[in-house]
């Protein structure tokens, strides 16, 4: 007779499809076209990230409160991605066990970019008017939630199908994982260069309306764009990716492990978080390090382009263009730090085998922390010279500004990268499933940022208003990741010990 503990482990484990021998290597052109799905995800987070803190605030949302519209992220982090990770992990489609989450994340994103996109009008059409508009809020949060929804749906089993397709060969590993940040950089790069254009409005002349003026038409416009570029990855992505159904590997597929499968829902949240007392200490190292640079980075990027327009501008929402001219600077900035995101992705194995992943990882924590210094500096001579509110920056204080954006680009290739590599290195030994054990690390990234976005707020209103203090936490945060990262995470290695069933 069975043991059924076997089985539960074997059931458990990754199919052979997804270990392949070295002979049998997965080609590295195939997973440049999987990863290619990151640019399509990225461009919308790129209009995301630089252009709705500043819109929320134009329907009517107050500064103090615009962070907590981002909540709703790491909310649906915190369960959505889990556990599609642990559904993809068990799923038995004829068409692969990743895919068809990645298809229906992308298909999820086109529908919730459009209701973004035309929540102003949609609001318009509800009774709204130029000083009110609850409806188009209401439409803007909703469609928000379910955006960061599919995001989040869709980057799990992208990151869990690189995993499968490289397996056990860390290098290779890296090497996707390296792919994955290019392409988030490229869809940045180009998702910044849409929200900096401030002529959409005039190529798409339809999106402007009496809902929707300039700025609002540009940013429809922005998205529209990205309906075209994430169905274009997506196809790329989706169709270069060979994937066994799980039915079909050879991986022990029983009866009992159907049963499993059916009953995901019910088990998911015991078989995450059992998983965590056989983690090593170099794992819960790795994940107190993620959460650290997550608290580091979430206030970046909440603020950023506002911190341009409100702190480096002078200006305020719906209050003339001074404001939005700000913005559009931002997001140049941004483009700026995606292209050294893009370079420094194309150096990463080399820089990762050279110094370690740990270090490499270590030092450019502190560098986002010298920069968020920089941040902070520069805030207050702009504030000292008596320009805000009066005239336009001085070109040496948007220099300093574009300057700061440009090098984050380096720190932020490494937190798109390292970590993935580095937690699928060290929980392979457990047999949890690629999809599981990246939910495991989205813990560390979404829990970090529930704390920002709720804090950030009365963080606002205690130290009298601005980005300041929420940007003094972040160089807090990110100083004590780097010497962390650089004193305690070792240069190879992993295991943990092997889990008895749990479930």
């Amino acid at each position: 007779m069975p043991n059924p503990q076997s089985q539960r482990q074997r059931a458990r484990a990754p199919p052979s499809s997804a270990r392949p021998s070295p002979r049998d290597r997965v080609p590295l052109r195939q997973l440049f076209r999987v990863a290619s799905v990151a640019g399509g995800i990225q461009f919308g987070w790129a209009l995301q990230l630089s252009l709705l803190t500043p819109y929320v605030q134009q329907l009517g949302i107050p500064h103090a409160w615009a962070s907590v519209i981002w909540l709703c992220g790491p909310l649906s982090g915190l369960f959505v991605q889990p556990l599609v990770g642990h559904m993809s992990d068990k799923c038995t489609s004829r068409f692969g066990r990743r895919r068809p989450f990645i298809l229906a994340g992308a298909v999820s994103i086109i529908i919730a970019v459009l209701i973004i996109g035309y929540s102003a009008d949609i609001g318009w059409w509800f009774g709204d008017n130029e000083n009110s508009r609850p409806a188009a809020i209401a439409v803007f949060v909703f469609g928000f939630w379910i955006l960061d929804m599919a995001n989040n749906v869709t980057q799990g089993p992208c990151r869990a199908l690189l995993a499968d397709l490289t397996g056990k060969d860390h290098r290779r590993t890296r090497v996707a994982n390296a792919y994955f940040s290019l392409f988030m950089a490229l869809g940045n790069i180009l998702g910044y260069a849409s929200g900096s254009f401030s002529g959409w409005y005039r190529v798409f002349s339809f999106t402007v309306t009496p809902a929707c003026k300039i700025s609002c038409a540009n940013l429809k416009s922005a998205f529209l764009l990205d309906v075209f570029f994430i169905a274009v990855a997506t196809y790329i992505s989706v169709t270069a990716a060979h994937e066994v159904p799980l039915s079909l590997s050879g991986a022990a597929h029983t009866d009992e492990g159907a049963g499993e499968s059916g009953s995901a829902g019910e088990a998911f949240m015991w078989e995450l978080f059992g998983t965590f007392k056989y983690f090593s200490a170099p794992i819960w190292i790795i994940l107190s390090v993620t959460a650290l640079t997550w608290i580091g980075w979430f206030p970046f990027i909440l603020f950023d382009t506002d911190w341009m327009g409100r702190e480096i501008y002078g200006g305020d929402p719906n209050q003339g263009l001074t404001y939005d001219a700000g913005v559009r600077m931002g997001a140049f900035g941004l483009l700026l730090n995606s292209v050294v995101l893009a370079i420094t992705s194309l150096l990463m194995e080399r820089l990762s085998r050279k110094r370690g992943a740990g270090f490499l990882w270590g030092i450019s924590n502190i560098v986002m922390a010298v920069c968020f210094i920089a941040i902070l500096i520069v805030t207050y001579v702009a504030s000292s010279i008596g320009y805000l509110g009066k005239d336009d920056p001085p070109i040496g204080i948007v220099i300093a500004a574009m300057t700061i954006f440009t090098i984050l680009g380096f720190p932020l290739a490494i937190t798109y990268s390292v970590p993935y590599a580095l937690i699928s290195a060290h929980t392979e030994s457990l047999g949890l499933g690629q999809g599981l054990s990246m939910g495991v690390l989205n813990l560390a990234i979404v829990i970090p940022q529930m704390v920002v976005s709720l804090g950030s707020g009365p963080w606002d209103q205690i130290f009298g208003g601005g980005n300041s203090p929420a940007f003094a936490v972040a160089t807090i945060a990110a100083l004590i990741s780097g010497l962390v990262a650089v004193l305690a995470i070792p240069r190879s290695g992993g295991g943990s010990q092997k889990p008895r069933s749990h479930v």
